[in-house]
């Protein structure tokens, strides 16, 4: 199950979502190769990072799982967020160059097949870069944080994935390494416990930071799938009647998931 919009925006807008982000953009700075008028997409909940990074993109969009719910980003211009299902995602073969991942991957139903799918609007060479928490972490474990929901991943875990699902695994970087606690005390020692546990236990970060290319040289298994999804195009709350009616009325339903996931970008923007 997905992490709710609200609790996702909420962390960031704390002092320990702060230092969060702050944390894991070093870890994604130190990989980031600028492209020249690169197509950026973020999937998940990337938009603290997109700020950072779309400068000099010709174009960025933010994906936000229907599950999960969206908001209106970027702040006070046209908005570029899209409400999608990870593996229909709206784009045609070869759109984008660059595809970051951050609170998706551990929250996917089929992680392979959302793999796939990135793996299909990526264009030829194109790079994805994927945070995910470290199951070793202690972030995986504390459940106040939205690094402490969904499936965490080892590196090799993760490499096998992204290998299974034809990208060849490059970079990679490790982030918070302080702990996920709200006492100013400990806060204020983050620096150092970051410096040193890139150099002494790497292995026990909170999350990992992985970049990975696509790869051309192997087919990929393609399988005709119908779409499970069912789209409602609603701006409103849809319910049912009440009264009379409603009991006389053996058709009346509820509405569908969609409908409802549809419904959270407008009541949250």
């Amino acid at each position: 199950m997905h992490a709710d919009i609200v609790d996702l925006r909420e962390f960031y807008h704390s002092p320990l979502g702060h230092f969060a982000e702050h944390s894991i953009a070093m870890a994604l700075s130190s990989l980031w190769a600028r492209l020249p008028d690169e197509r950026l997409v973020g999937l998940g909940y990337a938009v603290p990072y997109l700020d950072r990074f779309r400068t000099g993109t010709e174009r960025t969009f933010a994906f936000m799982p229907a599950g999960q719910g969206a908001v209106n980003w970027p702040v006070g211009e046209l908005s570029s967020t899209a409400l999608v299902f990870e593996e229909e995602l709206p784009l045609p073969d070869s759109s984008v160059d660059r595809v970051l991942m951050v609170h998706s991957l551990e929250f996917a139903e089929n992680p392979r097949e959302t793999l796939k799918e990135v793996w299909r609007v990526l264009a030829p060479g194109g790079r994805l870069v994927i945070v995910v928490p470290n199951r070793r972490g202690v972030w995986a474990r504390m459940e106040h944080t939205p690094f402490g929901s969904g499936r965490p991943y080892s590196r090799r875990q993760l490499t096998a994935l992204l290998r299974e699902s034809n990208f060849t695994p490059a970079a990679a970087a490790e982030a918070l390494f302080f702990p996920p606690s709200k006492i100013r005390a400990i806060l204020k020692l983050r620096h150092g416990l970051e410096r040193m546990g890139r150099r002494l236990w790497p292995a026990f970060s909170g999350v990992l930071v992985l970049e990975a290319q696509k790869r051309l040289y192997q087919g990929l298994p393609v399988a005709a799938r119908a779409s499970r999804r069912v789209f409602v195009p609603v701006l409103g709350a849809q319910g049912v009647p009440t009264g009379r009616v409603a009991s006389r009325d053996t058709n009346a339903r509820l509405p569908s998931r969609s409908a409802f996931a549809l419904d959270k970008s407008w009541l949250r923007d």
